[in-house]
């Protein structure tokens, strides 16, 4: 199953303060939902337990998550693998981060998703709005993080 979407995050926060925030494979895997474990592997590559329940289907997905953040073109990829419960997530996402003047950033956003196995033939129709909700409490996520951590509010 193939999933795409896109959105923006606001975030209180000067953009150098998300080019930091990016920069540790650790802060950015934290912002995944219901994450319960995180190991760092190096600069950019940190691994992820993460909680799942989609109707009667729970447990834990193990992921890989890889950061490239671009401060000289403006973009942050971040590319998650991973799987549980006989499936497979294969997570494409960028963000591009944009100035907004005194002292905001806008991540202007868009994922792409591929889903294999058992999450596919038991979530049906439920699949992609929780697939979109995730995605969007990840990034919702990072920018309410980014924003406390500079000392402002989302």
């Amino acid at each position: 199953m193939n999933l795409s979407y896109s959105g923006q995050e606001q975030v209180s926060a000067p953009p150098a303060a998300v080019w930091a925030f990016v920069q540790d494979p650790e802060q950015v895997a934290r912002c995944l939902p219901e994450v319960r474990e995180v190991r760092v592997i190096d600069q950019r590559t940190a691994d992820a337990s993460v909680q799942v329940g989609l109707g009667l289907l729970r447990g834990q997905f193990r992921f890989r998550l890889e950061l490239d953040p671009d401060q000289a073109q403006g973009l942050v990829r971040v590319r998650v693998q991973g799987g549980g419960l006989g499936s497979t997530v294969e997570l494409n996402a960028q963000a591009v981060v944009v100035d907004q003047g005194n002292g905001a950033t806008l991540l202007d956003w868009q994922g792409s998703a591929v889903l294999g196995g058992t999450v596919t033939r038991v979530g049906g129709r439920q699949l992609d709005s929780l697939a979109q909700r995730l995605i969007v409490r990840t990034f919702r996520t990072m920018a309410a993080r980014i924003s406390a951590s500079s000392g402002t509010l989302a």
